[in-house]
Order: structure tokens, then sequence, then C-alpha cells
């Protein structure tokens, strides 16, 4: 119960535990609970869950990605307003999220992550057999609702906002993976990178739709021909085909509305302590399951905001570091029957390890995520607690699980034992911090803004087992650290070359 109340509370329960005193613990743990149910994903079972247990298992369904155009024009023009253009800027991230994630819901979508202003949607295969229309049908309405962002007003003029919007049918593994302390759901399998790629390839104000996905609805729409697919597999020399929105209202159709998921029971009157105890240990065996996907530092601040029900935003400059962590996640296309456990395990050991690695360094590892390759572990220095070394305290992350990600030693799957290996970025500098989406609906506590992409770009433009960090970075941790200039690089979204620099190793105690 420590880790899940207040810290006057806490005390004021642990020397007086009056009915009042328990009365207000009761309170506040409901209040906890409905944060942490909108804080998590609708794909993971609590009833079934029992954290640190891995139990892998393959669904089918169609995917979608967003991506947000214009958002980091939208952030600068706030950045230099200080608290006033935090919350102006929070006010307008919030109707956008508000919207999608209205739509999505309705549309019957399951919101998976944030990853920063981008959305990862599953709608899951059922006995209509229809998810990929309804994922079209929702990203159709998800670009027409984007219209009222089209000219944002800000201290320093106008902005846009456009979406790309990707998406793909197909298989993928799911899994909680991690220990009680800390637990993560993943996706994985080569099916949610093509989702992905699909998303990468498509175009502003446009749904994008894979071969796979088109081919589950065909003359269902007009299509535009997009890029052509050159990869190598049974999609080669097809095109990427782009959602013609010439539909009527009447003919785009109702909204899909589902039940809800995770519904929370409503809370009785208590008369007396015994019935308060029972009630405070019932609201801790629901709560306590939902907090291990949630990082320490970041239920921390839930904890203590609880009452507020809000964190407020603020314009911080953290240090960001991205993994991709290659070879595991794509060997679960070539799983033989039985081997999704063992390959699920092995996962939730080096997801285990790396955390307990940022951990122990005062960091937050804040989710995995997706990239066209591998997959992406997000991780902050300095949100949401600062630290005069967080530059340092982030290299000593990096070395650490590179040298545990090179001496790896991974299942055989399918006859296979895959090649396990990592890309490695960090950056420091200015970053929008807040609870973004929904506020008394699905949202996430993020880390958003220019420096949070770059990070991903300098993560990307690393070679097998290679850190490689911004300027910042090196100046910050070269007195303990070596660190080799590679040259000045043109980054996407970047007006000016960018200096980039490999890190070694820790230099020698002398």
């Amino acid at each position: 119960m420590r880790l899940l109340l207040p810290a006057e509370m806490y005390a004021s329960m642990w020397g007086n535990p009056s009915m009042e005193i328990m009365i207000e613990v009761h309170k506040h743990l409901r209040t906890l609970q409905r944060i942490l149910h909108d804080y998590t994903s609708r794909q993971i079972s609590f009833n079934k869950l029992k954290p640190g247990i891995v139990k892998p298992e393959w669904q089918y369904g169609t995917m979608m990605f967003t991506d947000l155009a214009g958002f980091t024009k939208l952030i600068e023009a706030n950045s230099t307003k200080g608290r006033e253009g935090a919350e102006n800027l929070l006010s307008q991230l919030t109707k956008y999220f508000s919207a999608m994630i209205a739509i999505i819901s309705k549309s019957g979508g399951d919101l998976v992550e944030f990853t920063g202003d981008a959305l990862l949607v599953v709608f899951p295969k059922n006995e209509k057999d229809d998810e990929t229309l309804r994922a079209v049908r929702a990203g159709l309405r998800m670009q027409r609702a984007m219209k009222e962002f089209a000219k944002i007003q800000t201290p320093t003029g106008e902005v846009t906002l456009e979406m790309r919007i990707g998406i793909h049918s197909g298989r993928f593994l799911t899994a909680d993976i991690g220990t009680p302390r800390r637990m993560e759901h993943v996706l994985l399998g080569q099916d949610v990178q093509k989702a992905k790629l699909t998303e990468s390839k498509g175009r502003n104000k446009r749904v994008n739709l894979s071969p796979a996905a088109y081919g589950r609805i065909g003359d269902r729409f007009r299509y535009e021909p997009g890029e052509l697919i050159t990869e190598e597999g049974k999609d080669k020399d097809k095109h990427y085909m782009l959602v013609e929105d010439d539909l009527k209202d009447e003919d785009l159709g109702e909204y899909e509305i589902t039940p809800m998921g995770r519904r929370i029971a409503a809370s009785g009157i208590l008369f007396d302590k015994k019935e308060v105890f029972e009630g405070i240990t019932e609201l801790l065996d629901s709560i306590e399951p939902m907090a291990s996907f949630i990082p320490s530092p970041v239920l921390s601040l839930l904890v203590e905001s609880a009452a507020e029900r809000k964190i407020d935003p603020d314009f911080s400059r953290p240090t960001i570091m991205f993994i991709n962590f290659i070879g595991l996640p794509e060997a679960a296309d070539r799983a033989l029957p039985g081997e999704e456990t063992k390959l699920a395990m092995s996962y939730s050991k080096a997801f285990s390890f790396i955390n307990a690695v940022v951990e122990s360094r005062g960091g937050v590892l804040k989710k995995v995520t997706y990239h066209l390759t591998g997959s992406d572990i997000v991780i902050y220095f300095g949100v949401p607690t600062a630290h005069t070394n967080d530059e340092m305290r982030a290299a000593s992350a990096a070395v650490a699980i590179r040298e545990y990600i090179v001496n790896f030693k991974a299942p055989t799957i399918g006859s296979i034992q895959p090649e396990v290996y990592c890309q490695i970025g960090i950056n420091t500098g200015p970053a929008f911090v807040a609870e973004v989406g929904d506020p008394r609906g699905r949202r996430e506590y993020n880390v958003l803004g220019d420096t949070v992409n770059t990070t991903a770009r300098l993560m990307s433009r690393a070679q097998k087992n290679q850190i490689i960090i911004s300027e910042h970075v090196q100046k910050a941790i070269e007195a303990k650290y070596e660190c080799s200039l590679l040259g000045e690089v043109s980054l996407k979204g970047k007006s000016a070359p960018m200096a980039l620099f490999e890190l070694t190793q820790k230099k020698p105690k002398k």
C-alpha cells in the first residue's frame, strides 16, 4: 500500500488508522483505480493477469498507426510563453487527442499506446470479419476531424496540423512481459513492422492501406495507387493504396459503437470499519496489477496528484534515450508451436534487465514501441525527476545495456538462433512534458517535441551495437566517457547539419 498512497495519507494511516482516515484511503484508491484504468491499454486482460507470468497469445486483426505533422511548430510557438504557453499547448493537444480517441472508441478500435504525438490502434478480429472495414472508416472519420486543426492560432502565428494514417491487417504475438515490479504489454512479429511501414509510406491527410488490408476490403472504396512496394516477399511489386474520401456522410455510415471493455464497478456505501477494510483490500487487488504497467516515478506522480486528477504541463529539458532492440521480436513469425512462450520469456528477461539498469540510475523506461525494424525502447532521464547529471546517468545506462545485449544468448526459434543486437541514440534538449489524451478517458504521461524526434533519428543512424549521441550529451559526459566525432550530418527536420558523436566506453580511472 505504501506505493499507492500519497506520503501524508500513508503517514496518517500508519499512525492512526481511524475510520475517517480509512474512508479517505478508500476514496483515494477508488480515484487511483480509475486513473490507472485510463492509463492502460484495453488489450490487457487484468482479470486473467498474474504479474510476472508470461503468457503469449497470437491475435489477428487490423493495426492502425498515425503520425502528426506540424506538432513541433506548435510546441515552438508556445515554448517561450512559460506556463501560459504550456497550458495553451496542452489545450490544443487535448482537443486533438479527445477527438481522435472518441472516433477510435466509437469505431470499435482499441488504443494500444501513445508514442509522442502518434497512436497505435488495434481493431481486433471479430465474428463479422469486418475489422479492416471498421479501421478504414475510422481513418476517414479521423481525417475529416483534422479539419478543425487546419488553422491553429498561436502567439507566433498560424500553425497547421496534418495527420498520416497507415492500416495493415495480419497477426501479431501479444505478451505481458516483465516482473511484478514493472510489466509491459508488447506486440511482436513482422506484421507490426509492416503496419508501421504502411504509415511511413503514406501521405498527410490520407489513409494508406497495405496490400493485406486492401485485399480484405477490395472495392468498398475508391483508391489512388500509392508508393510501389519493392521489399522482398509476397507483396513485392504491389502498391500501397490510398483511400479516396469521396463519400457522403450517409455512405460513410454510422459508428460501430461497441461496449466498453473493463468497467469500474460503482462504489457502495460503507457502514463500518470491517467493510471499509474489505473495500480497501478489494481495491488493492484490482490496482496492483495495473500499477505494475506504470513506471515507478510516473506512478508516484499519479498517486500524489490523484486528488486533482491532473498533472500540470511543463516545458523541461530531459535527456532522451532510444534503444532499437533487434532480432528477438522479429523471430516471432517463425516460432514453432510451443516456442512462443520461450521467445516471450527471453524478451521478458531482457526487458526486465534493461528496466533495472534504467531505474537504478534514476531514469524512466517509458515503453516499448515499434520501429520499421525491431522494437524501440523509450527511456527518459530528467523527467519527472531531474538530476544535475542526467546525461551521465543516461550514458552509464547505455553502456551497461549495450554490454548486456552484446552478450545476450537468444533461444533457438524455428531451428534458428536469431542474431540479437541494438542501436542506441541519446539526446538532450527542450521538450514538452504533459499528461496527453482525453482528460477523463484514455491518456498517458508523455514527453513530446523535436528533442524526442531527433533522438529517434540518432538511433536510426547507429550501426550494430553503436551508441550515437548529440554534441550536448558529449560535452556533458566527456570527462568520464570516451567519445569520437562522427562528423556533421543532415537530419530530417533540422535546418543545419548536426554534429554527431559515438559513445564508445567509460574512461579508465587514473
